[in-house]
């Protein structure tokens, strides 16, 4: 098995990546997607939240309301902080069920996509560290279009993380995304070629 870890700044293009790597025969393992399962109406994770934040997070159908508690959380390191302590143990949990699950279906190239990959030290885990990249500009104006947010808002969630150029000092590969589609997976092809023709997964 080689597992990569993927990761990169809000609106990097991480989940482009992800796709492609995921087209190429990659299993993917979604970070983000587990934290919506385990954070579902009614299961542990959400009461604890709910109980933390207060029912004003949550819409009228119970569902924690992401935006909401992004704009609290992103505002306030305590609060982001006992969030994480919440969600991580249970992702970290599931990650590791995934990952297992992958195996016994006879993948050999298992992608770990996650936004925190590195704060959280999942980067001990994996074969190799891919971070995605593009210039503070770029990841702005992508995050603004994207969520529909002011520059104040789309600061506050990217100084909320650690910044691109500190994720790149732990990178093994480095995925440009700041140009066209086609050049992104030119560079995610480059590589997958790479682990394919050494077979350093075997």
């Amino acid at each position: 098995m080689y597992l990569i870890g993927l990761t990169g700044g809000i609106a990097s293009g991480k989940s482009t990546v992800s796709k492609i790597l995921s087209e190429l025969g990659a299993f993917i393992i979604d970070a983000d997607k587990l934290s919506h399962e385990i954070t579902k109406p009614g299961k542990p994770a959400w009461r604890e939240i709910v109980a933390t934040f207060g029912e004003t997070i949550t819409d009228i159908n119970g569902q924690i309301n992401r935006k909401r508690l992004g704009q609290i959380v992103f505002a306030d390191a305590e609060a982001r902080a006992q969030l994480e302590q919440i969600t991580h143990p249970r992702i970290d949990e599931e990650v590791m069920t995934a990952i297992t699950d992958a195996q016994k279906q006879g993948y050999e190239i298992l992608v770990l996509d996650a936004p925190l990959l590195i704060e959280v030290g999942w980067y001990t885990r994996v074969n190799a560290v891919w971070v995605v990249f593009v210039d503070e500009k770029t990841q702005i104006v992508r995050l603004m279009m994207r969520d529909n947010s002011n520059y104040e808002d789309a600061m506050s969630r990217i100084r909320a993380q650690l910044s691109l150029h500190e994720k790149l000092k732990y990178a093994d590969v480095v995925i440009n995304n700041s140009k066209t589609i086609e050049n992104t997976k030119k560079q995610v092809l480059k590589f997958w070629c790479e682990i394919s023709d050494k077979k350093a997964y075997r």
